[in-house]
């Protein structure tokens, strides 16, 4: 008989194989580890805890620790939550169109796209 499916994403300690039930975030410029509800998608600077792990954390001394209690029904993101998340991307989309373009900057690339370091060359 084959063994039930992993369900959910894992615990981030090494050697666990529990279920995550909650995300670590660090806030290293306030000193401030902040451990709340799972997040909806895994971040590459966010850490997944299982309820052991998340009781048991230790943070460095003199920081501070925020957690948020799980009652297994936490709603999610109200629509002023929304509203205002969408309002800080038009800002932001609004200050990059604002500033003036590089002098000397060749834009027939700009076309093929760039990501990183690597770049797209045609032929």
């Amino acid at each position: 008989m084959k063994s039930p499916a992993h369900v959910g994403r894992a615990c981030s300690r090494v050697g666990c194989r529990s279920v995550a039930m909650m995300t670590l975030t660090y806030i290293y410029a306030e000193s401030t580890a902040v451990v709340g509800p799972l997040a909806t998608y895994s971040e590459p600077h966010a850490y997944d805890l299982c309820a052991t792990h998340g009781e048991r954390l230790k943070v460095p001394h003199g920081w501070n620790v925020i957690k948020q209690e799980l009652t297994g029904n936490e709603p999610g993101p109200t629509d002023d939550d929304l509203m205002a998340i969408a309002d800080a991307v038009r800002e932001v989309g609004k200050r990059s169109e604002e500033s003036p373009a590089v002098v000397g900057e060749d834009t027939s690339h700009a076309s093929i796209g760039r990501r990183g370091h690597l770049r797209a060359v045609p032929s």
